[in-house]
């Protein structure tokens, strides 16, 4: 696959969804699951990291891809413009401010 948009890419993952019978619409996913899988997607991903010595490999960039998959299939499924929802966040994010001395474990 060549270059493509956060955008196209959800389409992709919804394509993939009604081509495999995954649900396109929130009427036909179990919400709970889809979120419980996104979770097990992420402790998977944490679980190569963690066993391959806090490196970055193939499975662990794999998990991570899922995870994106996982989260894309549940915007989709709500109508959820991702890309749009990210920039929003982005330009909200510019205007607060963190304390990170409080956010950062202190080693």
């Amino acid at each position: 696959m060549s270059k493509y948009s956060l955008g196209q890419l959800q389409q992709a993952v919804m394509h993939q969804a009604k081509e495999k019978g995954f649900g396109t619409t929130h009427e036909e996913i179990d919400i709970h699951e889809k979120f419980a899988l996104i979770h097990s997607e992420v402790s998977e991903a944490y679980e190569a990291y963690r066993k391959n010595g806090h490196q970055v490999t193939d499975d662990f960039i794999e998990e991570l891809g899922d995870v994106m998959q996982r989260i894309m299939h549940l915007a989709g499924c709500f109508n959820i413009n991702l890309e749009q929802s990210i920039i929003q966040k982005i330009k909200k994010n510019k205007s607060r401010d963190w304390s990170w001395d409080k956010m950062n474990i202190k080693r």
